[in-house]
């Protein structure tokens, strides 16, 4: 198969110019300065070991990647590479890359760059490290001249090229001149940039945020009135980030915020809102490996526990859209009628009656600062209690939570936690947050099943989508009859705008936050 470059970038870029910008495009005017307000801190910069949705905006801004996610529904389109070919046993991936992209300080972008990122993402063993370290050996992936790049895989992987945008390229030059004692220069970029992408960093401070200067030579070139100057401050405070918004302040802020406050700023006349659908799955976490937690008796009786309808409807006003699996609505992957559970403290309570264990008090973690992951901690101790079981309720920021999910034992029992998009298939989904593989980087639960397993193991090497429609299917029916985790909607996207800003170009990966799109009239 191969993907050809002009007319499918062209069709994607729109209006864009597809030259480096040099001529008219450097004439068009500009749109000043653009402040985001962030809901996570800008404690690290670094593209292969940040990897959560609240920091994507440097990911996004200030690296490209071979291919990028665009649009919603989500479309796979050529980006620092105008090509690709894969080979007839599915082994061997063959990119082309632009002849005309060109990082921060006018390197070339070459297949060595893209080569020499690969083989950090691997040594690090963090950020989007879990998709390649048992398919990309060291040493595999080959440059045989500066504009053609060859993965050899160790097996056939059907996620590869949807996990290709994640494998962003850093200037091996820049980066090797930073280098200490022979490491990857992990201090260095943790707060500096080596990219090529549409913004360059100017200044970063961990406490604050960052900002970056439009690329003018970036290869996708511009048009209309681009943004010259983009801010993203770290504003964790919600009512601080709603008055900035209304007070001009602040030219955009978190898409997912609490629906009465998404209607304020539709009341103010200098704010938009821009909503569409998400991929963003909601749910209770559970660590399937803590006693009693791996009890399935125990794991349904929680099921039952929690009230969706009055979570839903009640509390945030159906802004949301009920999802009773773990992969979102618009998804394939999950069986045709798939019944979630229903609140039922009657049925909960039979389910105790066969658990067989001591009952003990529940740890549950909710990130602070966001409203729906606390009131669904609230809501579900308050019924836990009417079922005599006691819990004890941690408000923990993000980082904090995420730090201790790779640790089972020190990880809470239930985390009300969202679980977004970082590539377009049932994989990051219902594979990712399953499959005992992913136990030690990118699962919530640690559940265990070996049919499950055996499955997703088929599922990652098998050409065959409707072989592959079918296994995650299979899948996701095991982990509901086993309420490995309590799945409760799929969110909307509310992006928050001043009305000065437009042509934002949403997509359920990018969170509204890539900004190369974006016109803003001053």
């Amino acid at each position: 198969m191969t993907t050809t470059r002009r007319a499918v970038l062209k069709a994607a870029l729109g209006s864009a110019a597809l030259g480096v910008a040099g001529g008219e495009d450097v004439l068009a005017q500009s749109g000043g300065k653009f402040v985001f307000a962030n809901t996570a801190a800008y404690d690290n910069l670094d593209p292969h070991t940040v990897f959560d949705v609240s920091r994507a905006a440097t990911r996004l801004n200030l690296y490209d990647g071979l291919y990028r996610w665009v649009d919603n529904p989500p479309r796979l389109i050529p980006w620092l590479a105008e090509s690709h070919t894969v080979s007839e046993d599915g082994k061997v991936y063959t990119f082309k890359l632009r002849s005309d992209a060109k990082f921060h300080d006018g390197k070339p972008v070459t297949s060595a760059d893209v080569v020499y990122s690969i083989e950090r993402i691997i040594a690090l063993r963090r950020g989007p490290a879990s998709y390649y370290l048992d398919v990309v050996e060291p040493g595999s992936t080959r440059a045989p001249d500066p504009t053609t790049v060859v993965f050899n895989l160790a097996r056939p992987y059907a996620i590869f090229m949807a996990t290709v945008p994640d494998m962003l390229i850093v200037n091996s030059a820049l980066v090797k001149a930073n280098e200490k004692g022979g490491g990857w220069a992990e201090a260095w970029l943790a707060h500096n940039e080596a990219g090529s992408g549409s913004y360059a960093l100017r200044r970063h401070d961990p406490a604050v945020g960052w900002i970056a200067r439009r690329f003018t030579e970036h290869f996708a070139g511009w048009s209309g009135q681009p943004i010259e100057e983009i801010e993203f401050r770290t504003v964790l405070d919600m009512s601080t980030r709603v008055l900035g918004l209304i007070r001009g302040d602040f030219h955009g802020a978190d898409g997912y915020m609490p629906y009465d406050q998404i209607e304020r700023l539709r009341r103010a006349p200098n704010v938009q809102i821009i909503e569409q659908e998400a991929m963003r799955v909601f749910g209770l976490a559970l660590n399937n490996r803590k006693p009693l937690m791996n009890n399935v008796h125990f794991r349904r009786a929680i099921a039952h526990a929690f009230d969706y309808d009055g979570f839903i409807k009640n509390i945030l006003k159906d802004s949301v859209s009920r999802n009773p699996g773990p992969n979102p609505n618009t998804l394939w992957g999950t069986p045709p009628g798939l019944k979630g559970y229903d609140y039922d403290l009657d049925k909960a309570r039979a389910e105790l009656k066969n658990v067989g264990q001591p009952l003990r008090v529940l740890s549950i973690n909710a990130l602070a600062g966001f409203s729906d992951s606390e009131q669904a901690a609230i809501l579900l101790q308050n019924a836990l209690r009417q079922i005599g079981v006691e819990s004890v309720v941690e408000l923990s920021p993000w980082t904090v939570v995420l730090s201790r999910m790779s640790n089972p034992e020190i990880r809470a029992d239930i985390i009300p936690v969202w679980r977004s998009s970082f590539y377009i298939d049932p994989n990051n989904w219902v594979g990712e947050l399953f499959g005992t593989r992913y136990h030690d980087s990118r699962s919530f639960s640690y559940y265990s099943n070996p049919e499950f397993d055996r499955r997703l193991d088929l599922a990652l090497i098998s050409r065959d989508h409707e072989e592959r429609r079918k296994l995650y299917e299979e899948m996701t029916q095991m982990v509901m009859d086993d309420a490995a985790s309590v799945f409760i909607y799929n969110t909307r996207w509310y992006g928050p705008y001043s009305s000065k800003v437009k042509d934002i170009r949403y997509s359920p990966v990018n969170h509204g936050q890539d900004m190369r799109w974006v016109s803003m009239s001053r």
